[in-house]
């Protein structure tokens, strides 16, 4: 059975294991920080790579920021990460073939092969995080629009540039829709710049915070009809930290009562919290 090296490259942490064309991980998950400096993190990509590549067909990159349409190159900005992240030659890396999509496209894709959309072959996929990605899944296949970059979060919620988002516009879904984003919703309805997003989970029960977090799933549900609407989809999966505090069910029924399009189902993600690095995996070996 063929083999690939899933490298998960994330703005806090890298994660790799060796996963089959089934989608099962069959190696121990190694976990390492990401380091500060481009030199550090190329250094070990190589070093990860150079370890594993005897054993596997194909090295498998998920990694933040949107990736070109011939899985080579990143195309632009990767928060956390270092800025010239995008510059690297993820080719001269191994002598294997190496394949680089981004991470909520991969977690997607793991999704439908394996998870919570499988079967369903129009799906959209949500990750609420500290900011927030998309995967999109048109006829059973990766939809990625005429450069690569198709799924990113950042249409417009607001026009009065009410709240800044991180990719230096304004009012987009990822930050009203966030981690962050509940943050900001928190600060302005409260006026307490030190509220946090666990003071608002943990205390849901009293009546500011039951606003807030109101607020901000509201947020979410106008994005999910937005989405509903545009691409009629099977199934839009909730997946990433923020998405075990939401009503699974609350969405599915208000966003079902105010499309123009057919019914579909709002489900929680189910491929697991390494769905980034099996779906990279799943499509570098070309498995669906």
């Amino acid at each position: 059975m063929r083999k690939a090296l899933g490298i998960d490259v994330g703005g806090t942490k890298v994660y790799n294991a060796i996963i089959n064309e089934k989608g099962e991980i069959v190696s121990e998950i190694e976990k390492h920080h990401t380091p500060k400096t481009f030199a550090e993190i190329k250094k070990l990509f190589e070093e990860i790579i150079k370890k594993h590549e005897s054993e596997v067909d194909v090295i498998a990159f998920s990694t933040c920021g949107a990736v070109n349409k011939t899985h080579d190159r990143i195309l632009g900005s990767t928060g956390n990460i270092a800025k010239e992240y995008p510059t690297m030659d993820f080719a001269g890396l191994s002598t294997k073939p190496v394949f680089v999509e981004n991470d909520a496209n991969c977690a997607a894709w793991a999704e439908y092969v394996i998870g919570a959309s499988k079967n369903m072959p129009y799906s959209v996929m949500i990750t609420l995080g500290t900011g927030v990605g998309g995967g999109i899944i048109v006829d059973g296949k990766l939809y990625k629009g005429k450069s690569g970059a198709a799924g990113e979060m950042h249409f417009k919620m607001r026009t009065d540039k009410h709240r800044k988002c991180t990719c230096g516009s304004w009012d987009c879904f990822e930050a009203y829709a966030s981690g962050t984003g509940l943050k900001k919703t928190a600060e302005e309805i409260s006026q307490n710049p030190e509220i946090t997003t666990y003071d608002v989970i943990e205390r849901i029960n009293e009546p500011m915070m039951k606003k807030i977090f109101d607020t901000w799933q509201n947020d979410i549900l106008e994005g999910i009809i937005g989405l509903a609407n545009l691409f009629d989809p099977d199934c839009v999966v909730l997946s990433g930290s923020m998405a075990e505090f939401v009503d699974i069910e609350y969405l599915e029924k208000e966003a079902n009562s105010q499309i123009v399009t057919q019914p579909f189902k709002v489900v929680k993600a189910s491929a697991g919290n390494y769905s980034g690095m099996i779906g990279a995996a799943l499509l570098a070996l070309g498995e669906k």
